[in-house]
């Protein structure tokens, strides 16, 4: 049910929720399985936190994540407590008694979903054999020196084991659903299905593993998607047998996702398989009652962004600061991919603009992006000592002042202004004032960097000549760090930082979504992405006017780069002519687009590639039950029995000699896929990571088998 082209904005509000079926959750049980549960190393992260509450009102006790067990992040996120399930507890014990650590509690989130960790550490012992039992199972070797391979691959044996431990506990009480996020995750559904487990499962790749390492090389990417030798290309990047293990789960996955249509045609050249349904990534979002509530968060977060600039610029703070707009781009330190190359040299351009327009108004551009620092830059902490000062000054002049007026008033006199503040008051004064003085330009980073030289930002800097000088209207703040409340410097956490500015900008040359531009959108914060990104492709076609809503879409795909500065620094300088209330507006405008980002509604969405063509209508399926068809059956529909592959007949998985036992994207596997996907039919992200199929078959065992 695809929103149209031509969306009405003012409908957005109260969207009816998404009505379906029923799903008998009682019957079946969902594991979702990414490396990022409980550990926070990037986005995936965000997408499987924010989404976890959506999915446990609907599958209550029968959702469980699962991922690898750090010790800090155990103690300070989980709540220990047995499983609810006594299979999953002999399951775990079978692990347990056999040295293999695994733990289960609460994550301590929205929704508080259950969690399996497996001590990746305890289970190291085992390692040359589960590589000789990957090389068995699909030819892919993995070499001693890549630790996050080994540890995705302990991570991925332990997994496939407690899956054996549980199918063996359960028999026919309940399916089992699998979804696998990227590659880490990848190990344990190939060996999974090498083993012949009768349980359905889903592969989501976020973005591609050569797709990120060719992007980060700057090559012309998009427009030579068929032409990459992809094997040479994945060797010279030492990446060969992770990419391996990534295009192996692709093929093995029941369900291959990915969460862009961007991303769903660079997986169909890199991964060669064509993904059957393509998942926006969601957020919480919570809505306010009132619409004034988060434009006096804005005000509230903005002054104290105005305080930390008050503090770096001391000595030349010769700018108004109520007519200065505070722009940040933030993320992975991935200097091309993130788009920072483009927004520095559209800044050295709008830089320009508003000196020759003589304009008043002054831009701050915070880069908000983890390097290897030392410490944080003494001029720094200086300037922040310096506004505290001058701070405490003003409260004691203003105390000494406000008694002596309110004494002169009582006594029916009105105030010698000459009187009522002594010589050692102006002393104080003045000597505050002098403290002020600076002889050097305010830092363009806030931290002491480690090879300060070659780094990409700073040096892209001193190419354009930003360095904070009282002619430029444009000031560039790089804070080499994540945001945090209890930093000394900038006390702010990452949602607060990004309420209190005007503009986010993301003009990403790879971006398979973006969460970036998606946080500022829910928070009423205009943003700039590209038509690279899944998020910018998203808005585009769902949004008939973006840039009218506060999202600026940059054309990095038919445009050449500096065309595509041209367009960012037009629309950054058309922001910056903005008055006030146009920006409030605007503001409320950005805000009403959050309802297309809730996870309660990215199912009306959600939007299937061209391939999914359904020969077998709901109905059918549904009258056949979740013990429905035979092998007979299915061969009757017309599927071909060489496609049909289900759990006890697994396919060829040899990767390393790169025979593709699906075909690539020609092959004829659609309507195989199909009758899991037509119960998947959402996929739903926001409703639940996946539907099981109802189109089962049964194998000699009378164990329930989803067809592939």
């Amino acid at each position: 049910m695809p929103l149209s082209r031509s969306l009405s904005m003012s409908s957005l509000s109260g969207l009816p929720l998404w009505e379906e079926d029923d799903l008998p959750v009682e019957n079946l049980l969902l594991f979702e399985v990414a490396w990022e549960v409980t550990n926070k190393v990037g986005g995936i992260y965000t997408v499987i936190q924010t989404k976890a509450k959506i999915t446990v009102d609907e599958w209550g006790e029968n959702f469980f994540m699962m991922g690898p067990y750090y010790e800090h992040n155990f103690k300070t996120q989980v709540e220990q407590c047995d499983p609810p399930i006594a299979a999953i507890k002999v399951a775990m014990d079978s692990l347990i008694n056999s040295g293999c650590q695994v733990y289960f509690g609460r994550w301590l989130i929205e929704g508080s979903p259950y969690v399996i960790l497996f001590d990746i550490g305890s289970a190291a012992w085992n390692l040359d054999r589960w590589k000789g039992d990957l090389w068995d199972a699909c030819s892919i070797g993995l070499p001693y020196h890549d630790r996050e391979a080994n540890d995705s691959l302990i991570l991925g044996s332990l997994i496939a084991w407690f899956f054996k431990e549980l199918t063996d506990q359960l028999r026919d009480e309940r399916n089992i659903i699998a979804h696998f996020h990227e590659w880490q995750a990848g190990a344990g559904l190939v060996l999974s299905r090498s083993r012949k487990l009768p349980m359905a499962t889903v592969f989501t790749t976020h973005a591609t593993l050569l797709g990120r390492y060719l992007c980060a090389g700057n090559v012309d990417f998009y427009n030579n998607l068929d032409k990459f030798n992809l094997d040479k290309e994945a060797g010279e990047r030492q990446i060969y047998h992770r990419c391996c293990l990534e295009r192996a789960a692709v093929h093995c996955a029941h369900v291959f996702t990915t969460v862009s249509q961007i991303t769903a045609v660079e997986a169909n050249h890199m991964l060669h398989r064509n993904p059957d349904v393509v998942t926006p990534n969601g957020l919480n979002v919570k809505k306010f009652s009132a619409m004034h509530e988060f434009q006096n968060l804005h005000s509230t977060n903005k002054t104290q962004i105005q305080e930390f600039v008050r503090g770096h610029f001391y000595g030349h703070l010769d700018f108004n600061l109520e007519k200065t707009l505070f722009f940040f781009i933030a993320g992975r330190y991935e200097f091309s991919n993130k788009g920072a190359d483009i927004f520095l040299e559209s800044l050295s351009r709008l830089n320009y603009l508003l000196r020759v327009h003589k304009s008043d108004v002054t831009v701050v551009a915070f880069f908000i992006m983890p390097a290897k620092t030392n410490n944080f830059n003494v001029e720094t902490l200086k300037g922040q000592a310096v506004r505290k000062q001058l701070w405490d000054t003003a409260q004691f002049a203003k105390e000494k002042f406000g008694k002596r007026l309110y004494e002169a008033l009582l006594r029916g006199e009105i105030p010698d202004m000459n009187k009522i503040l002594d010589r050692d008051d102006f002393t104080i004064m003045k000597r505050a004032i002098f403290a002020t003085q600076r002889h050097t330009l305010p830092p363009v980073t806030t931290h002491n960097m480690l090879d300060d030289s070659t780094d990409q930002i700073l040096a892209n800097v001193r190419r354009i000549g930003l360095f904070n000088s009282r002619n430029d209207r444009v000031k560039i703040i790089f804070h080499p760090e994540f945001l945090s409340s209890t930093s000394p410097l900038l006390p702010m956490d990452y949602e607060e930082f990004v309420r209190g500015c005007h503009l986010g900008v993301f003009p990403s040359y790879y971006e398979p979504w973006g969460y970036t531009p998606g946080e500022c959108t829910v928070m009423g914060i205009p943003s700039v992405t590209t038509n690279l990104s899944g998020f910018g492709c998203f808005m585009e076609e769902h949004v008939s006017d973006p840039a009218a809503y506060g999202i600026y879409i940059v054309d990095r795909r038919f445009r050449s780069a500096d065309e595509s500065c041209n367009q960012l620094t037009k629309f950054l300088f058309s922001f910056c002519q903005q008055s006030r209330r146009q920006r409030i507006i605007q503001r409320n405008r950005t805000e009403r687009l959050s309802d297309l980002l809730d996870w309660r509604y990215l199912g009306r969405v959600s939007r299937s590639l061209p391939d999914r063509d359904c020969t077998l209508c709901r109905n059918d399926i549904s009258q056949m039950g979740l013990r429905g068809v035979r092998p007979s059956t299915v061969t009757s529909y017309g599927l071909s029995p060489t496609c049909c592959w289900t759990v006890c007949q697994p396919p060829p998985v040899n990767m390393a000699n790169q025979i593709l036992f699906r075909g690539g994207a020609d092959s004829n596997t659609t309507e195989c896929r199909q009758t899991l996907l037509d119960y998947i039919i959402n996929v739903q992200w926001g409703h639940v990571s996946v539907r099981l199929g109802r189109r089962l078959i049964q194998n000699n065992n009378n164990r329930i088998i989803p067809v592939l």
